[in-house]
């Protein structure tokens, strides 16, 4: 399940970008727009999604909805050509595919006797499904075999992720009943976790995370175009960018010794300190090997932060506000933080025109600003290692 989930988005992330810019001859401000859709669609799963699973229907069987649904915006956005059609079918598939980014995670803690220790090992799949299809693209249908989606005409990743949604949402068929819980929590029951800011270093905490957040898109948005600037093959963005993941599966399997030995704080600086790392090399312009050689950086940067900022958010929360705070947690980094990064991302971009030195600079000074406030002010309770 993991590995197909991760699929479908995996097949047109990282060089859909590359594809409106050339291809369709967007503006840098109309991709990040259309790049900030499926954010939306995570702030917006709660409120309805959650609800049906928790109240009314099945989670398996509202994930084969969901994700049959969601092949038609993909089939039709693969040959779209105006910006309107592709903003109101990525639209669409947002709503229906951003839900299910949640929905997959509740199944599992739902049927896993000891979730917290053997979630890690699911999850991991759909980093590798991420790989899987960016080499699937990049390589299989690329280069071995160009025939098999060019005569479709449009983009091929596209095309590639709406057989795959097929294919998942059938799948889905097979996933263990997942009957609804019936709860009686209000679907703005999130915002109950607000109270841990007026711990200042939840509060210092939560606002860097934002930040940090917003820089992500830089990555996702203009690493593809950056690459093919730099001489990198057309087409071959995806199955480069496999590096990332790659680097993030062997940061995933050593995050509980880092944890055990440098602590929450200490595996959090390690992670926000790779992103200026990150960017200072792209801000160099190459060459191509260097460049190519910091996309390890990435699996730093998202496990030893990102993740590492879910167990964080445990450890201070209360039981009586836990899911409460991993809620927030989520609505500022896969919500908010994306959906003001796509816009902010294609803001830049386009104020630069392709200046890939001066885009860079701009994520690379906020995360060293980031970077320092957190080492002076971020000093949170010593924690006992679970």
């Amino acid at each position: 399940m993991m590995l197909l989930e991760y699929m479908v988005w995996g097949a047109w992330y990282p060089d859909f970008s590359a594809y409106m810019g050339k291809a369709l001859r967007f503006s840098d401000g109309e991709i990040g727009a259309i790049y900030a859709l499926l954010p939306v669609g995570c702030m917006i799963a709660p409120f309805f999604a959650g609800q049906l699973a928790d109240r009314f229907m099945p989670t398996d069987r509202l994930l084969v909805i969901l994700h049959l649904a969601g092949t038609v915006p993909l089939y039709l956005m693969a040959s779209a050509h105006s910006y309107d059609g592709v903003w109101i079918w990525m639209a669409l598939w947002a709503l229906l595919y951003g839900p299910t980014l949640a929905l997959t995670n509740s199944i599992c803690f739902h049927h896993m006797p000891a979730a917290e220790g053997e979630f890690g090992l699911v999850r991991v799949w759909g980093t590798i499904g991420w790989i899987a299809v960016g080499l699937l693209l990049g390589v299989l249908m690329r280069e071995w075999l160009p025939g098999l989606a060019g005569g479709l005409g449009g983009f091929d990743g596209m095309w590639l992720a709406a057989g795959l949604s097929v294919i998942l949402g059938l799948f889905c068929l097979t996933l263990p009943h997942t009957p609804p819980a019936k709860k009686n929590d209000s679907p703005l029951a999130f915002l109950g976790a607000l109270t841990l800011l007026k711990n200042r270093e939840f509060a210092v905490f939560l606002a860097l995370a934002f930040v940090v957040a917003t820089e992500l898109m830089f990555y996702f948005i203009l690493t593809g175009p950056f690459l093919y600037s730099l001489g990198l093959p057309e087409g071959q963005a995806p199955a480069w960018m496999a590096i990332a993941q790659a680097a993030e599966i062997l940061t995933m399997i050593l995050l509980p010794k880092m944890l055990r030995k440098w602590g929450i704080r200490g595996t959090m600086a390690v992670g926000i300190l790779a992103w200026p790392i990150r960017y200072a090399i792209f801000a160099m312009g190459g060459p191509l090997w260097l460049v190519l050689a910091s996309l390890t950086l990435h699996g730093i940067c998202y496990v030893c932060f990102f993740t590492a900022s879910y167990i964080y958010v445990d450890q201070v929360a209360g039981p009586e506000i836990r899911a409460s705070a991993q809620g927030l947690i989520a609505f500022v980094l896969l919500g908010i933080g994306l959906v003001v990064g796509s816009r902010f991302a294609g803001f830049i971009a386009g104020t630069f025109k392709n200046d890939y030195t001066r885009i860079f600079m701009v994520p690379l000074v906020l995360t060293v600003i980031c970077a320092i406030v957190f080492m002076a002010v971020f000093r949170p309770k010593a924690q006992t290692p679970a």
